[in-house]
């Protein structure tokens, strides 16, 4: 059986990056955390990818650890505008290509300011949404800049 390629996993064998697959399809996970208690990954290990606006209209995405929450001052601090929100769930697919529970930093359709939280320096790799719900990718967080561009900063807040 031929092993199914996103959009993603494309891009990343087109700039050579080793990555490894995770499919959590049959588990029936819905969020983050649920996808990696299915495949017993560690909650900071894992990352959601979240598309805001800020005040400007112009977007910006954060990828920040499946435990947390995204700090809208933080964030909107980060990026250098008054105030951030997130995307509103219907433009997400025509803005990145992505469905809700299915976007990826990598493969957007447009380019994106991307900020991933300053928790990513404390791993060597990191494992995000492969394009596609169900999927994850894998990969060395040294390899991560060879494909998207991205800043690093402070951006979460705990749980609640």
């Amino acid at each position: 059986m031929k092993e199914e390629k996103t959009n993603a996993m494309r891009l990343l064998d087109g700039k050579k990056i080793p990555y490894t697959v995770y499919n959590y399809c049959e588990s029936g996970a819905v969020s983050g955390t649920d996808a990696a208690d299915a495949l017993s990954l560690p909650y900071e290990k894992v990352f959601k990818t979240l598309v805001t606006t800020g005040k400007s209209g112009t977007h910006y995405v954060f990828d920040i650890p499946a435990d947390r929450e995204l700090d809208l001052k933080k964030a909107a601090a980060a990026v250098g505008e008054k105030n951030v929100a997130m995307l509103k769930s219907k433009d997400l697919l025509p803005l990145t290509g992505y469905v809700h529970g299915g976007c990826s930093p990598v493969g957007m359709k447009k380019v994106f300011a991307t900020v991933f939280d300053s928790s990513v320096l404390n791993q060597e790799k990191i494992v995000f949404s492969a394009g596609k719900i169900g999927f994850f990718a894998e990969v060395a967080v040294k390899d991560l800049e060879k494909i998207v561009k991205y800043s690093v900063a402070d951006v979460t807040a705990e749980r609640q």
